[in-house]
């Protein structure tokens, strides 16, 4: 197995592979990311300690780039009394991240003079997994810019009176483990800046919910794609939706897309791109607000994006012999995955309104087949504390940690070019 020295620290490098834990505004769009480093096969789904995580984050970051693990974004990267103390920190770019000081740090004077130190170089801190105003929170409260509140482990009677001793001036709160749209709501209610969790990803399901008329003319147009209609018959259903049209062309000249040439019009967009690649930013601009431009950093976008390029990517790199279906069905797999989030909708009643082919189908059921388990490794990707399934499921797509690594960056990356 092959290791990595970062500092004093060895890391088992083939060994973990990397979460990307989305953070949000109040206006419910991306400010940042969690990165953690966690192992494919501890029973916990977590590392030895925390340096060797913190390590694997710095090595990796350095050798990659933290641009194209967040793109514009800040990072949000644990550290623990090991790492404080450590030479090896100082390789993060302080304007790109900040250091989450873990609850089991305790304020001692090295401590607490090392954390003066570092914010001399530019760094900026957050408090991790505070639940309570202890000795140790009250020590470091002058010396961090947020504050992380357990919104699972704090009682609702007490969360109310945990934010207002700490909503202090030239503090941010952040609400973390926040998993449902009512517990938003709640945390948004009591003042806090910034939102960590999957409540933006979870199907709310509204009875006798209909899609909207702007998504079925998209839904219409996948169909025409998916079908033996010719390009004339493609271009004049887009013409009809003017917005569309817009949105489509902003997507099609994003250098995700890969055009080598500006497009100007739909026509040139359907014989540049081709029917597979065309059906992709059609699947993507139903991530778009109904009636508005697309905003390219709506989360729900972006992870729907990150899922469809991770199963693409994943496909590609797949033995031959096991592969499941297509790259562009991988795609399609990844991107529909949320579509139950996006329509507040169950996943049977979006399928009934798009003809989607029978593994596909499989797959945003009932996890089916090859694809089905692609889709599977992708959703424990974002939940490091299910990781203890991932290196079975790994072996059985003929995938190493090693090898979705690399094809994690690769799909940052191209989310990241999408959106800049």
């Amino acid at each position: 197995m092959l290791t990595q020295e970062v500092g004093e620290v060895t890391l088992p490098t083939d060994d973990f592979f990397l979460a990307r834990q989305p953070i949000l505004g109040r206006n419910q769009r991306l400010v940042a990311y969690e990165l953690l480093f966690r192992s494919a096969d501890s029973p916990e789904a977590n590392v030895v300690d925390h340096a060797s995580a913190t390590a694997a984050v710095i090595a990796h970051a350095s050798q990659l780039g933290m641009q194209r693990v967040v793109g514009e974004l800040l990072a949000f990267v644990n550290v623990d009394e090991i790492v404080l103390m450590s030479d090896f920190v100082r390789f993060l770019p302080h304007d790109k991240v900040i250091l989450e000081i873990l609850e089991t740090v305790k304020a001692t004077p090295q401590v607490i003079a090392r954390v003066v130190e570092l914010r001399s170089f530019g760094f900026k801190f957050a408090l991790d997994d505070v639940i309570a105003a202890s000795d140790d929170v009250r020590a470091f409260l002058d010396l961090v810019d947020v504050i992380k509140i357990d919104v699972q482990a704090t009682p609702r009677d007490a969360l109310a009176a945990l934010v207002a001793e700490f909503n202090l001036p030239g503090k941010k709160l952040l609400a973390e483990k926040v998993e449902t749209v009512e517990e938003y709501q709640v945390c948004m209610a009591l003042g806090f800046e910034y939102f960590q969790g999957y409540y933006f990803a979870r199907p709310a399901i509204l009875s006798g919910k209909k899609i909207a008329p702007s998504e079925m003319v998209i839904l219409s147009l996948l169909q025409l794609v998916n079908s033996d209609a010719d390009n004339r018959e493609i271009e004049t259903a887009v013409k009809r939706d003017a917005l569309i049209s817009l949105n489509l062309l902003r997507l099609v000249n994003t250098p995700a897309a890969g055009a080598r040439r500006h497009i100007d019009t739909m026509a040139e967009a359907l014989v540049v791109l081709g029917r597979a690649q065309f059906q992709r930013w059609l699947q993507i601009l139903l991530y778009a607000t109904p009636g508005l431009t697309v905003e390219l950093n709506s989360p729900l976008l972006q992870m729907a994006t990150t899922r469809g390029k991770l199963m693409e990517l994943m496909t590609r790199k797949m033995p031959q012999h096991q592969r499941g279906g297509s790259a562009e069905a991988g795609f399609s797999v990844g991107i529909m995955s949320l579509m139950d989030a996006l329509f507040s909708m169950s996943m049977q009643d979006v399928l009934d309104t798009v003809v989607v082919a029978p593994d596909v189908r499989a797959a945003l059921l009932e996890r089916g087949g090859v694809l089905g388990e692609m889709l599977n490794v992708v959703e424990l990707l974002e939940n490091p504390k299910r990781g203890s399934q991932l290196g079975k499921s790994l072996k059985a797509l003929g995938l190493s940690v090693k090898d979705v690594r690399e094809i994690e960056i690769e799909a940052f990356s191209w989310v990241n070019e999408l959106v800049s």
